[in-house]
């Protein structure tokens, strides 16, 4: 899988399981993107690929690394 179809991919994921913030901009919870049975099957490296796409400005969010139960509170915001 190429790199820019897993962005498009998770794009699909973070529109199905966020909601809308006070900017009108689609968020998520690290924890709640990480959890879900569809994206474990879809992404082999899901924080490599957040990586990617906030280095394309597609998504952001705060803190450079991601890990599981750390940061499962910080919001993925869509661009």
């Amino acid at each position: 899988m190429n790199v820019q179809h897993e962005i498009d991919l998770l794009v699909q994921e973070i529109e199905r399981l966020g909601s809308k913030n006070a900017e009108g901009q689609t968020c998520v919870k690290f924890g709640v993107l990480f959890q879900d049975d569809r994206c474990a099957n879809i992404f082999e490296a899901l924080v490599g690929t957040l990586r990617a796409a906030k280095k394309r400005k597609v998504v952001t969010f705060q803190n450079e690394l991601l890990l599981q139960g750390v940061h499962d509170n910080v919001d993925i915001i869509l661009l």
